[in-house]
């Protein structure tokens, strides 16, 4: 039996499970439906994650009496559910309830066929009133059409055909993502050899589509069900050529960068410095300099973002014409900066709303449009679906230095492969991936340290004859920066949006159906240093300190919304409960009564870092200023994974220019 899918049991008490969690709501497809299409998706993914999620419907089932449980009536079973789960504080019942997710990704993420015409009638969409972008209204002449534009994707050339595995490179570079991708093409550059290893594999324009559950299981870590060792954190990451940078929204937030950032924020670099990072400033200025020229960023134009956008600062700003709080004051209000497509006539962002599932027109200017092109073209080679799994080494210099000489990796198929490197190696291939990796290499002090900028979703409810259709715009247009956290505007397509739409049963089916009336955003809040790879998971426990921060910002949040007109408001609480309109100070009230520890409310990342920090002393970090390990002569590290403190903003700018710092205005490899 494939080991991805269910087992019979467990399948049998997920469509049990789904029965109950649907009763009372006009269903457009069976649970049956529901029930195949988890099937289907879990047979994509690539990580044992399914397993994992037979294990959680086990326990339901045993919990839940076993055949009793499939013997009561959808009534008895829903009152069941509700009464056992939805409420419990207690942590193996909390992941259970989390199976909610599961089953509302099987009924949204319902797909007819292969493309979007044969989705034109989609039940599910139609009950919601969703339109795929193909069938939408024509857009004005002047504004980028939802047209593939393939001229920046990598062609055949840049790859290593499959089932071929070269002996040597002169310098391996682990991880094609925002760390890779720049160090390879600064490397290149200057004329090296270069071997970019990939663990996952290559989605070219042409292979990203609207399928959201096929996308999701095939490019994320754990097909986007990667979480922290006590499943309180979902952790995103991209698992495929150009990493998390082709599934991500493009934002360009520097924190070197004057006026984008909350003037009483702390500057990140300074911290680190202080710390004992030991970077040059004005180098490190140049470096996020270069790549923002290179990538060509710009701010999102307005009629990208035309309803959720706004709806965040118009809040933000009616409601700080009454309070005035002095730090909320002086909060930027903006519209992102992101590196959204090439400055070409229709080259620009289509904002389809697909963002998180990579752009099915190729107007993401990511690292396969962008970095990896660049360091192609100067000669660099990429082998797909080759996990690293140890770094090899050599007889040590006379200081007694280590030196690199190669790579261990492991094929698709499961082969496993040596390939040396002449010259040496660089390791990006993430936070927990590169720690992983350095650890199961001998390098015993990585993997602590680590920090996440955590987001939280807070979906509200515009009044009736209220048209938002949010979904028909960019997914992530503004953002407030309060200073000690972000607000930032986002929505999703409906498989993405009903997993993170709080609620239960018949109360959840009814906030799905006014999906056009739906307003969204997020609270994105700094978690630093308190994290650590544990047995190859991330182990993070939140302390009051970050609970109370993420009580404040979500009450901020929550009266944004009501000032901008919501008249509801979905608190990222398990229990699902509302809010009407009220005071920030009453939200406030609400969340400390309700968030007593991290499993009460609904917590992802897609920013870890931290893990091998940089500090030029070796007693207190892993790599020294110019990104090399300690205690080695040709091994370094340019990923985030590097940061010694948290960001607090969206990482990937600064990941790019740390590797471009390192890489291109250094002399690493001796040009």
């Amino acid at each position: 039996m494939d080991r991805k899918r269910l087992p019979p049991l467990a399948a049998h008490s997920l469509r049990k499970f789904t029965d109950a969690m649907f009763h009372g709501v006009d269903m457009k497809i069976s649970s049956q439906q529901v029930v195949d299409n988890i099937q289907e998706q879990f047979a994509k993914f690539t990580s044992d994650k399914p397993q994992e999620i037979a294990v959680a419907l086990s326990g339901l089932w045993t919990i839940a009496g076993g055949p009793l449980f499939s013997l009561r009536s959808n009534a008895s079973r829903q009152r069941w559910l509700d009464t056992h789960l939805r409420g419990s504080k207690r942590n193996l019942v909390q992941d259970i309830a989390r199976l909610r997710g599961v089953v509302y990704a099987g009924y949204y993420g319902h797909w007819l066929g292969v493309d979007q015409d044969a989705n034109r009638n989609n039940p599910v969409f139609d009950q919601i009133g969703f339109t795929l972008p193909k069938h939408r209204p024509p857009r004005p002449a002047d504004q980028p059409q939802l047209t593939e534009f393939l001229d920046l994707d990598l062609k055949a050339a840049a790859f290593i055909p499959e089932g071929v595995v070269p002996a040597d490179a002169e310098i391996i570079v682990i991880g094609s993502g925002a760390g890779g991708a720049t160090a390879a093409a600064a490397l290149a550059k200057k004329g090296h050899q270069v071997l970019i290893l990939e663990a996952g594999p290559h989605y070219p324009t042409t292979q990203i589509t609207h399928q959201e559950a096929h996308m999701t299981a095939s490019v994320y870590v754990d097909g986007g069900l990667q979480t922290t060792r006590d499943n309180d954190i979902i952790v995103f990451q991209g698992r495929m050529v150009g990493g998390s940078t082709v599934i991500n929204n493009g934002i360009f937030l520097g924190a070197l960068k004057g006026g984008h950032l909350h003037p009483d924020a702390k500057d990140p670099f300074d911290t680190w410095n202080r710390l004992g990072a030991g970077l040059d400033r004005p180098l490190l200025e140049k470096a996020f300099y270069d790549v923002g020229v290179a990538l060509g960023i710009n701010p999102v134009q307005d009629f990208q973002g035309k309803n959720n956008g706004p709806h965040l600062l118009d809040g933000w700003r009616k409601l700080y014409m009454i309070a005035g709080n002095i730090r909320d004051a002086r909060a930027p209000t903006r519209w992102f900066i992101k590196n959204f497509g090439p400055v070409v006539p229709n080259g620009g962002c289509a904002f389809c709303g697909y963002c998180n599932t990579g752009c099915p027109y190729g107007r993401h200017n990511a690292m396969p449009q962008s970095f990896l092109r660049e360091a192609v073209a100067d000669g660099a080679k990429i082998l797909a679906d080759a996990t690293a799994t140890e770094i090899l080494w050599g007889e040590a210099d006379a200081a007694g230095n280590r030196v690199a000489n190669g790579v261990k990796i492991r094929l698709e198929n499961g082969a496993s492969h040596i390939i040396a490197a002449r010259r040496g190696i660089v390791i990006a291939c993430g936070t927990m991936a590169s720690s992983r990796l350095l650890n199961d290499s001998g390098i015993a002090e990585s993997g602590s340290g680590i920090s996440l900028n955590i987001a939280s979703p807070v979906p509200a409810l515009m009044p009736a004859g209220t048209e938002i259709r949010a979904w028909d715009e960019d997914q992530m247009a503004t953002y407030v920066d309060q200073g000690e956290y972000l607000l930032e505007s986002h929505f999703q397509p409906p498989m993405s949006m009903a997993t993170l739409m709080p609620g239960w049963f018949a109360e959840h089916h009814r906030r799905m159906r006014n999906y056009n009336r739906t307003v969204s955003a997020g609270i994105l809040f700094p978690v630093d240093r308190i994290g650590a790879m544990v047995g190859g998971k991330l182990s993070m426990k939140l302390g009051e300190a970050e609970l109370a921060l993420a009580r404040r910002a979500l009450a901020k949040l929550c009266a944004v919304h009501f000032a901008g007109g919501a008249i509801e408001v979905y608190p990222p609480l398990l229990t699902g409960e509302t809010l009407y309109p009220c005071s920030e100070a009453e939200a406030l009230t609400f969340f400390e009564d309700r968030i007593k520890q991290a499993d009460d409310m609904v917590l992802s990342s897609s920013h870890p870092h931290g893990g091998n920090a940089i500090n030029a002393d070796p007693d207190k970090g892993v790599v020294d200023s110019h990104l090399r390990v300690h205690g080695t002569i040709n091994l370094f590290v340019t990923d985030a994974s590097v940061f010694p403190s948290n960001m607090r903003v969206n990482a990937q700018y600064s990941t790019m220019a740390i590797s471009h710092y390192a890489m291109a205005l250094h002399t690493p490899f001796g040009r």
